[in-house]
């Protein structure tokens, strides 16, 4: 039997309404769960529609908390002011911490899309 005549084979079996409404449910279910769908390519993100218009926020939000970190300390140093000493305090851990989600995001971009041309954003 060659692979012409199993596909014609797998074309005459029908499902019962039983058996297509237990599928579409198993399938319901599997693309409401992320990690499985992260695991299999990306397919449940993806169906929700274009998210590039999100993508942004991620660098943008960096760069804002990147920049009112450098404000805080250079006029809490420049003041001797606690509150702007206090507020670069806690700016700068939060400016981290979205630096490396920024930098996880690239290093994830860039190892799904070597052969490709990969963009930071």
């Amino acid at each position: 039997m060659d692979d012409r005549e199993r596909w014609d084979r797998r074309e005459r079996l029908r499902l019962s309404p039983y058996e297509r409404l237990a599928l579409l449910e198993i399938e319901a279910h599997l693309r409401q769960d992320r990690g499985f769908a992260r695991r299999m390519g990306g397919g449940a993100h993806r169906e929700r529609g274009d998210r590039a218009h999100l993508r942004c926020w991620l660098p943008a939000g960096v760069l804002l908390l990147a920049l009112a970190s450098a404000f805080a300390a250079v006029m809490g140093v420049r003041t001797s002011d606690p509150a702007l000493l206090w507020c670069f305090a806690v700016l700068w851990p939060l400016t981290l911490f979205q630096s490396f989600r920024l930098l996880c995001r690239v290093v994830r971009r860039r190892g799904r899309t070597r052969e490709r041309a990969s963009f930071w954003l």
